[in-house]
């Protein structure tokens, strides 16, 4: 959203901010125009008379003759700028009072289609992270409902179309009202680390099959939200720093590597100038009667497994040694260039 539209957009959203930097315009207004005819020699009352008369436009005539120079700059700087404001003032009135029935209409809805919503997705925070994973989902098809406690964000949300609750995540009542209790996962993308770590707790108390989805901020947040009842946890910062060194290490493979495809042309030349090959491979059957890690697998074959799609969609990044290979898993291998082909590996 551009700069422009984003102010537009607050201006919009906040009707009675809008009418009382209105009031205050028009006090001012009123404020230094009294001054005005003070310094001329009025008195308060017939100053406070006049610039009423004039900034409502009802014109009764003059109190005191309006005979200097100075009376008629007086005068017609209190019309225009009194009069502009109660323009904006009335606008502002009406935009609010509006505002305020559309939202009493629109609010019972989105509760509405929130009590709709069963094996559904929750994300906590509307965020550039919320955002972005909100388009994703919403990309894909999948009911989720958004928990912001920023009024703008909220209102952003609802914009793109979005469901979008204005609360406090962190509020237990706000998770049972988003129907944690039958949703398929949550996940709680806050950028601070304590309120995480309490909606990963309240949401698992209320669901425990839940899947939660949390995001992490420091290093030493990862423990306490899987300990919170966390089921994934994900580090921004961690995952950016990887992504970046992948970039400035191997520029032309860090796509195929992020994504477990296979090389193209270009890509493939690209690693055997590092004297490597990337290939797909499945998992046999066989490994269904026996236990395969990992570690197994790299040293029978001398590769390098750097992803696992398991049969069920989960994705595991960088596995470790002692990870299970089970029948069915999609491995995405690194090996030495020329090596015995990659399908051999896998028999």
């Amino acid at each position: 959203m551009r700069r422009g539209e984003r102010v537009i957009g607050g201006l919009i959203a906040r009707p009675f901010r809008n009418l009382a930097f209105a009031i205050a315009f028009v006090l001012a207004v009123a404020g230094v125009a009294i001054q005005g005819y003070m310094r001329a020699g009025w008195p308060f009352g017939d100053a406070l008379y006049m610039v009423t008369l004039t900034i409502f436009t009802v014109g009764y005539g003059e109190v005191r003759p309006i005979d200097t120079d100075y009376l008629h700059a007086v005068t017609m700087a209190t019309m225009v700028f009194g009069c502009t404001g109660v323009i904006v003032v009335t606008g502002a009135l009406v935009q609010a009072l509006t505002q305020t029935q559309l939202e009493h209409f629109f609010g019972k809805r989105v509760e509405r289609d929130i009590e709709k919503l069963d094996g559904h997705i929750v994300i906590c925070g509307f965020g550039r992270i919320g955002l972005m994973l909100a388009n994703e989902l919403a990309a894909a098809g999948e009911r989720f409902v958004v928990v912001e406690r920023d009024e703008a964000r909220c209102q952003d949300a609802r914009d793109l179309g979005y469901l979008c609750r204005h609360a406090d995540a962190t509020d237990e009542d706000v998770l049972r009202a988003m129907h944690v209790e039958r949703a398929k996962v949550l996940a709680t993308v806050l950028p601070d680390d304590a309120a995480n770590v309490f909606i990963t707790l309240s949401a698992r108390s209320l669901n425990p099959k839940i899947e939660i989805i949390a995001r992490g901020e420091r290093p030493t947040t990862e423990r306490k939200l899987v300990q919170a009842g966390a089921d994934k946890v994900v580090m921004p910062a961690h995952i950016g720093a990887e992504r970046i060194a992948e970039m400035i290490l191997y520029p032309r493979l860090a796509g195929f590597l992020k994504e477990a495809r296979a090389p193209d042309a270009q890509q493939s030349e690209a690693l055997a100038q590092l004297g490597l090959d990337l290939g797909l491979v499945t998992a046999p059957a066989s490994f269904a009667a026996r236990r395969v890690t990992v570690g197994d697998f790299e040293r029978r074959g001398g590769v390098l497994v750097v992803r696992i799609e398991r049969a069920n969609g989960t994705l595991i990044e960088k596995p470790k040694a002692d990870e299970v290979i089970s029948a069915g898993d999609g491995l995405a291998v690194l090996s030495k260039l020329g090596r015995l082909g990659l399908d051999a590996i896998a028999d």
